[in-house]
C-alpha cells in the first residue's frame, strides 16, 4: 500500500522532477505533486511524494528529513488527511444575542 508523505520547506525553484531524484535512492515513488498558486503558479514551498510501501516511508523520513535540496533543508513527515474547512462569511454566524454593537469601543462611557 502507497503512502503519502508531506514535504515543506521547498525552494520555489524545485522541480517535479528534482524533487523525484531526491526521494530516488530510497526506493519506489508512485507519484510527485508541487503544490502551486492557482493565480501566480509559483511553487507554494511543499508538496507530497507517494511512495511504494510504509516501509519505504519511514526510511525517507529517518534519511532525508533535514537533508538539503536546492540549498535549502527540507522538512519529510508523514501526510495528514485533508481536514474539511468551513467555507464562506457565514460560517461562523452564530446570531441571536452573539451580535456586539460595533458603535461605541468597549470599556467607555457615552456621554451623549
Amino acid at each position: 500500500m502507497a503512502t503519502k508523505l508531506f514535504v515543506g520547506g521547498l525552494s520555489w525553484s524545485t522541480t517535479e522532477d528534482s524533487l523525484r531524484n531526491f526521494f530516488s535512492e530510497i526506493g519506489n515513488i508512485v507519484s510527485v505533486k508541487i503544490i502551486v498558486d492557482k493565480f501566480s503558479g509559483k511553487s507554494k514551498g511543499f508538496g507530497f511524494v507517494e511512495m511504494g510501501s510504509e516501509k519505504e516511508a519511514q526510511e525517507a523520513i529517518a534519511k532525508l528529513n533535514g537533508k538539503k535540496l536546492d540549498e535549502r533543508a527540507v522538512v519529510v513527515s508523514q501526510a495528514r488527511p485533508l481536514q474539511a474547512r468551513d467555507s464562506g462569511f457565514f460560517s461562523s454566524y452564530r446570531g441571536g444575542n452573539q451580535r456586539r454593537d460595533y458603535r461605541q469601543p468597549r470599556g467607555r462611557k457615552s456621554y451623549r
